[in-house]
Order: C-alpha cells, then structure tokens, then sequence
C-alpha cells in the first residue's frame, strides 16, 4: 500500500480579524488550512475572497506568499493517508471547488463555536470545520465533538498528526525551495545547466 502525506497549516496573520477572534479563543494560530505538498503550492480552505475586505468569504485556494500570509506565524503538521483516501480527499474537495459559487464563509457558525452549539448551515464553512469536514469524509480523521465546532486548535490534537515546522511561515518556504536542474541552449547551441528554484 503506497502511503502520501498531506498537510494542516495553522497560521496566525496578524488581521484585525484574527487578534478578535485571539482575544476568545487565547490560541495563538486562528485560521487553518488543508495542504496536498510539503511546498505548500496547493493550499485550501475557507477564507477571505479579498485581502482587503474580512467580511467577503467563501471556498479559496490560497497563496501563502502573497498578502496577509508574508508576515504570518504558522504551524505545519503532517498526516499520513493511504492512496484511496488521499482519491477520496481530492474527489471532496474538487467537488466544493466546482460548485464554489453555492459555498459561502460560516459566519454565524464561529458563534455557535462560542456558545458551544453548533450552527448547521447549508453550503456553508469555517476554515477548520472545513479542514474537518473534508478529512471526516474521507475517512482520514474521526472527531468526536461535532465538525461545527471544531476550532484550529481542535485539529491540533489529533493524535495521529506530526508536528513539521513551527515558525514564521515565510522562513519555511525559503527552507524548502523546490529545485529543479534545467538545460538552456547557449548561443552556439550547446546545453548549459543551470540551477533554478521554483518557489
């Protein structure tokens, strides 16, 4: 059986939104996302739609070198899945990804969080019952509270998670350049290597 890894990515921005929502919780990483590469160039989760408007939120697929995430704390763990939940993982989410438009940001569900009373939502998502939700139905990870009320730090305690980076996430991404040797034609025709980076 071929084993993959995926990846949880806790981060604290340091948003407006986010020193709200440290100020109830105490926790120091407030948004979390899902991750299918180590280089983390494949990220999702439910957030923001625009950097500049917190209140506009849906299914994103995010650029953790661009915006708030540049000067973004961050906690990276890793999951062991088999070939067919990680099949499973990517049908889900593709799944949410081509009818995005339907989902929105759980806005009152971050309430039911406070509350301890989760708040069912038709097409509706916060970043970790999400996460949650997607790892549930793909058979990765059981929780027993209700998705609705799961919270970042809640994913944090999964026993089964291993705890990859913990750090400023850009001093990640520039530990872990993924390098690629290419041969460009010289003006006589002859191959050079050269080294270049893909970031």
């Amino acid at each position: 059986m071929t084993e993959k890894q995926v990846y949880i990515l806790l981060t604290n921005t340091g948003s407006l939104l986010t020193k709200l929502i440290k100020l109830y919780t105490k926790k120091p990483y407030n948004h979390s996302s899902i991750a299918f590469d180590q280089h983390l160039s494949e990220v999702y989760s439910f957030g923001r739609k625009t950097a500049r408007n917190p209140f506009i939120g849906g299914f994103v697929k995010e650029d953790v070198r661009m915006g708030l995430f540049k000067h973004a704390d961050c906690a990276i763990y890793s999951i062991t899945v088999s070939e067919s939940q990680l099949q499973n993982l990517r049908h889900y989410l593709q799944e949410i990804e081509a009818q995005q438009k339907q989902y929105r940001y759980n806005f009152l569900g971050l309430f039911g969080v406070m509350f301890n009373r989760p708040l069912k939502r038709k097409n509706a998502f916060f970043c970790s019952q999400f996460v949650a939700y997607i790892l549930n139905k793909s058979t990765i990870m059981k929780f027993e509270k209700p998705l609705g009320l799961i919270a970042p730090y809640d994913l944090q305690c999964v026993s089964n998670l291993h705890l990859v980076y913990e750090g400023k996430l850009k001093d990640y991404q520039n530990e872990n350049k993924a390098e690629m040797v290419c041969y460009p034609v010289t003006e006589k025709g002859v191959f050079s290597p050269s080294l270049l980076y893909l970031r």
